[in-house]
């Protein structure tokens, strides 16, 4: 699942993981875990998500970096907001208030463009990345956002019944991704109703984690 698998899928409007409201881990996570308002969140390979719509809505500023151009122009199109647009190197930055989005590869995401982290809201980005990128983006996004805490939202099922993505993503795999700057902690589960993409019976579970 890389490049053209997701260019591909946004050029063709085939968006079946997109929800229509913020998730409702995301909500509960932030009931529980209240941050200061005006804390900035990142989230990465962010599509066009309504979590966004949430966050900034709450109080809060968004930073976030996509590869789709065209999911970017519709979530400001849907925030109804006109952004400024600036070639940065490698990565194109729409900004408006309270909202930094990068398109492009997040591997060329750099701490000096992302800025401060205050929490990195990982809905779908873990879950999008085939096992060989995993521990690559594990340490990135360490690198560039000081080992900021993470919210991370991912599902377990048996990867033989279907291929993903989402990909199953085990809780010993979680601990053994994270802990060379991580501690782990999980914080909800919950049984997917009728299973992924209803073919695999499937948990979706939500983790904090915190730098050791």
């Amino acid at each position: 699942m890389h490049r053209d698998f997701w260019i591909d899928r946004w050029e063709e409007n085939r968006l079946g993981w997109h929800q229509e409201d913020a998730h409702p881990l995301l909500v509960k996570f932030i009931g529980a875990h209240p941050l200061p308002k005006g804390s900035r969140i990142f989230v990465p390979l962010c599509g066009k998500t309504r979590d966004i719509g949430w966050l900034l809505s709450q109080g809060y500023r968004v930073v976030a970096a996509e590869l789709s151009e065209i999911a970017i122009r519709q979530l400001f199109d849907e925030l109804q907001t006109e952004p400024a647009v600036q070639k940065q190197g490698a990565l194109t930055h729409f900004s408006a208030t309270g909202l930094d989005v990068y398109v492009g590869d997040v591997f060329d995401l750099t701490k000096i463009q992302i800025g401060p982290v205050d929490l990195i809201h990982d809905r779908a980005a873990m879950v999008a990345l085939p096992d060989d990128m995993r521990a690559r983006y594990v340490s990135h996004l360490a690198e560039i956002t000081d080992v900021a805490r993470q919210f991370v939202i991912s599902f377990n099922y048996d990867q033989e019944l279907i291929s993903g993505p989402p990909f199953s993503v085990p809780q010993p795999q979680i601990k053994a991704l994270y802990d060379a700057f991580y501690r782990s902690t999980l914080l909800f589960e919950r049984d997917i109703a009728g299973g992924l993409k209803g073919v695999a019976p499937a948990s979706e579970q939500a983790w904090l984690v915190e730098s050791r």
